[in-house]
Order: C-alpha cells, then structure tokens, then sequence
C-alpha cells in the first residue's frame, strides 16, 4: 500500500508532475497531472506502456499516427515506439500510467510502501 504524502510528487518538465503510485519488478503505476497548454515531448524508452486520461486530454502522436485523446480513452504503446502529448489549452490533464517492466530509472522518485 502507498498513500500520497508529501515528497511523493516530481515536477519532471515545466507543468508536469507525477506521483509513483506502486511498483514492483514486473510493472509500475504512475499518475500524471499536466497543466493546460503543456509538451510532454517525442520521446521512447524500452518498456511497453498503458495508460487511462481520466481528465483534460489533447494531441496524443504515437508512431505515425495522431489522435485527438479525451476523458476516459485509453491507450498501449509498445516498447521502443515514439510518442509524444501536447495537452490541450484549457484544462489540466491526468493520466494514469502502468509499465512493464518497472521503470528503474524512475525508481529514486518512488517512496517506500506503508
């Protein structure tokens, strides 16, 4: 069990912080508030990823493909391809994030479990 608490949020880019939710070896559950208007920018790593918005959305570019992304759509990218979110102007987003495996260099922003 993790609960929030203070250290447990990161602003990782200007307008971006994420709270490490749970993790173990096998995957890791990251929550995401961005602000309205923000670039979460074209990046890739080498864990597959699923997320949920369950607030806010925007432009959502993974591979060749863009989609307008809203509430509730959810989303699989798999490992190694690029993506990138613009957020929409008006209204702050919030992701829900799970990687597998785990994302050990996201590890020192994660606290211990109660």
């Amino acid at each position: 069990m993790w609960r929030d608490k203070p250290g447990a949020w990161h602003e990782i880019l200007p307008g971006v912080r994420r709270r490490i939710l749970s993790h173990s070896a096998s995957g890791m559950m990251v929550l995401y508030k961005i602000a309205p208007g923000s670039v979460f920018p074209w990046h890739n790593h080498t864990h597959a990823q699923f997320g949920i918005f369950l607030e806010g959305g925007g432009d959502f570019k993974v591979g060749e493909r863009m989609w307008k992304i809203s509430k509730g759509d959810s989303y699989f990218i798999p490992q190694g391809l690029y993506h990138e979110l613009k957020t929409d102007s008006k209204l702050p987003t919030v992701v829900i994030d799970f990687f597998t495996p785990a994302r050990e260099d996201y590890l020192s922003e994660a606290l211990q479990p109660d």
